[in-house]
């Protein structure tokens, strides 16, 4: 089994009057199948309303499933006597960082979760130095989180989970709040934790260029999956993804308008180099 796999969840809102009578019942997941293996990078699209939050959600049990399965490293999420071995696999980053630095002092905040955790504090400060360095904040330890830009702080972030040691991140549009060169700098961060530490990341977003780098694809609308693939194979169904109200990569949509002009090009073209390179072939 993989880390996370769930098996036709369903996760209902249910909205009732003053009595307590049923108004409304709103299905925000609609019969999700996961299968996520431990190191991959996985992200979801999708648009406003997708679901694809509400599921991120579920994945460190903040929201537990209506109806169907869902494991985490193994733990049945139903399961409330497992809630805290989920939480200690899967930490969650939000959007904005303000909601989830808690300390005056970069150092303190990251080291507020493993304190938590009964770490010992020696060990706390080794995970702080660690955790630190792996998001580049480390000259930064001494400084309070308010005197730090956007992507700045949305690394403190992230180093405040990586502290804990999870197996699994979960971030739901972290960069959404950021600039470009904030959004750059967060999206670095997570893909050398992925690829050096082999930390499972997914990530939760809908700027298509962050997830040319990503394992699998999921692409979800009105609550259910309706792709899946690699980067290549869900970035060559152009039309399809603009049905589900989804961009694509600029160059990737570069190509497919020469691809229509008459240039023999092949689909799914991710970065301006591979583009370039295709070309030049061609001539």
């Amino acid at each position: 089994m993989g880390i996370i796999k769930s098996e036709n969840l369903i996760f209902e809102y249910i909205r009732r009057d003053e009595e307590g009578n049923v108004e409304a019942i709103n299905r925000a997941v609609n019969e999700v199948n996961l299968d996520i293996k431990q190191g991959d990078f996985v992200a979801i699209l999708g648009h406003n309303g997708s679901g694809k939050s509400t599921l991120a959600k579920h994945l460190n049990a903040i929201l537990r499933p209506t109806e169907g399965d869902l494991w985490i490293d193994g733990h049945d999420a139903k399961d409330l006597n497992k809630l805290w071995d989920i939480r200690k696999t899967a930490g969650m980053v939000f959007q904005n960082p303000d909601n989830q630095i808690i300390a005056t002092v970069v150092e303190e905040d990251v080291g507020f979760g493993p304190e938590n955790l009964g770490i010992p504090t020696a060990e706390i400060w080794e995970r702080v130095d660690k955790a630190l360095k792996s998001v580049n904040m480390l000259k930064y330890r001494k400084h309070s989180p308010n005197k730090l830009s956007g992507g700045q702080k949305q690394r403190v972030a992230i180093a405040g989970i990586v502290a804990m040691q999870p197996k699994c991140i979960v971030l739901d549009e972290p960069t959404a709040m950021l600039d470009p060169n904030g959004r750059k700098e967060v999206i670095d961060t997570i893909t050398r934790l992925n690829r050096e530490e082999k930390v499972t990341v997914i990530l939760i977003t809908h700027y298509m260029e962050e997830v040319i780098g990503a394992d699998q694809i999921y692409v979800m609308d009105q609550g259910s999956v309706v792709m899946q693939g690699t980067p290549k194979e869900i970035f060559s169904r152009v039309w399809e993804l603009k049905k589900y109200r989804l961009d694509v990569p600029q160059v990737t949509l570069l190509a497919e308008e020469l691809r229509n002009s008459g240039l023999q090009l092949p689909e799914g073209i991710l970065t301006i180099d591979e583009l370039v390179d295709e070309i030049c072939q061609l001539y």
